[in-house]
């Protein structure tokens, strides 16, 4: 654990300390001569690239999103663990919940509390679906390209759990197209820095507050990639001074043996914050997929959409017979498919597309059609092999209607927090959502606190 001797962080009025164990660390190529010269004598001034208004560790659409709603005058600071690519919203696939009209909120509300078995934040889900309009209208004059039909009119789909179609999605890479999107108008932010390969090690804390972050760097900025593995010892321990920071770490499925996250996903939001006392909540509230493509080989699980048998692909046993209801919660799903390979004494269940015209597969799941073809089965011709897998953490750091965890001055967004919104189990395409409206909420009080406070902005 790391704290400061002179309470919570403040521009302009904060020394900080970068040695270890009395022995100054290797320096940065990244830095600049002034901080290579204070590096060198262990004790920085606050400066431009040490000292930020808000520092958010994350470059997911919680962690973009968030930077995208903090003023310009901010000065903020980005952490990715690995490079920006390497995060779970660019996996994404169905798509992204939206009411669609007035009528659309009472049954979207029931599908979100059926699926989480009842133990949702009631105000957290009500707060996401009237925000969802905003947000879809917000993503689009971003540059977010949602699919329409021949109409012109936005095209939506159905998922598990849902009962009426109110997913939008950009084929099946819905996912990749709002991050990449997102930090496109990130990039063009001139108050905005990216650190990539610059993990969180520690929070930085002031009396009961948070004022920063330590994050490890090194001259090469390898320091989370498994290849640079044998440099990191050369990596220097940096300590960020902020006076808000926002955690959008991501999820646990590094963690697991079978997951669709990265692998880099381990958790470490969760860890920091529970190591200074901030509240965690159903950390044990993991979500399995149902249908993953099986394989032998080593590494992430590939996921097989939702969306897929929302559109009419069904799950076959051995016997070629439908042995479930495709379009129930995830964890129904999956445990029946569990059941199945119990009797059989199988390691998968079949995915059959033939109800689903080979049009559709080819457009609206034409990432999933090419993946599977590379490893040798053609979906248009034949069932698949699939197996549940680890895919969603519905717990995290417990965060209050503001995003505000129980540490002042820190945040939590995305996976890594916990607003009550999927209860024990998460309704399918909810979760993009989820990020954006309770990331914006995040920069919103930022900037109230900010106000009501008097600080300054730069």
């Amino acid at each position: 654990m790391v704290r400061l001797q002179s309470g919570v962080a403040q521009p302009g009025a904060v020394r900080m300390t970068v040695m270890e164990a009395g022995a100054a660390q290797t320096v940065p190529m990244w830095m600049d001569a002034a901080e290579t010269a204070a590096m060198q004598t262990g004790v920085a001034r606050v400066g431009d690239r040490l000292t930020y208004d808000v520092v958010i560790v994350g470059c997911g659409v919680a962690g973009l999103y968030a930077a995208l709603n903090l003023p310009r005058s901010l000065r903020v600071l980005m952490l990715c663990k690995e490079d920006v690519a390497s995060c779970d919203s660019m996996l994404a696939q169905g798509g992204i919940c939206v009411m669609r009209d007035h009528d659309d909120y009472g049954p979207w509300f029931d599908d979100t509390l059926r699926a989480g078995h009842g133990e949702n934040r009631v105000e957290s889900v009500d707060a996401m679906i009237w925000s969802s309009r905003d947000v879809i209208g917000d993503l689009m004059r971003l540059g977010v390209r949602f699919d329409r039909d021949e109409t012109g009119a936005l095209d939506y789909t159905r998922e598990g759990a849902h009962s009426r179609k109110r997913i939008l999605h950009h084929a099946d890479v819905t996912g990749r197209e709002i991050t990449t999107r997102l930090l496109e108008q990130v990039r063009q932010l001139g108050n905005v820095a990216i650190w990539e390969r610059s993990p969180l090690v520690d929070l930085l804390v002031g009396g009961d507050a948070c004022a920063g972050v330590v994050v490890e760097r090194d001259a090469a900025g390898k320091g989370a990639s498994e290849e640079a593995a044998s440099e990191r010892g050369a990596a220097s321990r940096v300590e960020v001074h902020a006076h808000d920071t926002v955690l959008a770490t991501g999820g646990v499925g590094g963690l697991y043996e079978h997951s669709t996250n990265f692998r880099s996903l381990t958790g470490d939001g969760c860890r920091v914050a529970a190591a200074h006392g901030v509240e965690l909540e159903h950390m044990d509230y993991v979500q399995i997929h149902p249908t993953t493509l099986y394989s032998t080989r080593p590494g992430r699980a590939f996921l097989i959409s939702e969306s897929c048998r929302g559109e009419g692909a069904v799950l076959l046993g051995a016997d070629g017979r439908r042995f479930t209801d495709e379009l129930q919660p995830r964890d129904v799903v999956s445990a029946a498919i569990q059941r199945q390979m119990a009797r059989e004494g199988s390691k998968y269940v079949r995915l059959s597309f033939s109800a689903v015209p080979e049009q559709e597969i080819r457009t609206h799941f034409g990432n999933i059609y090419e993946h599977c073809l590379r490893e040798g089965y053609d979906i248009c011709r034949e069932p698949i092999p699939v197996v549940p897998a680890q895919h969603y953490l519905m717990g995290g750091i417990r965060v209050d209607q503001d995003s505000r965890t129980t540490m002042d001055h820190l945040y939590a967004a995305g996976e890594t927090s916990c607003n009550g919104v999927h209860g024990r189990n998460r309704l399918a395409s909810n979760s993009l959502l989820e990020s954006l409206v309770f990331a914006r909420l995040a920069a919103r009080d930022i900037v109230r606190r900010r106000h009501r406070d008097g600080s300054r902005y730069a």
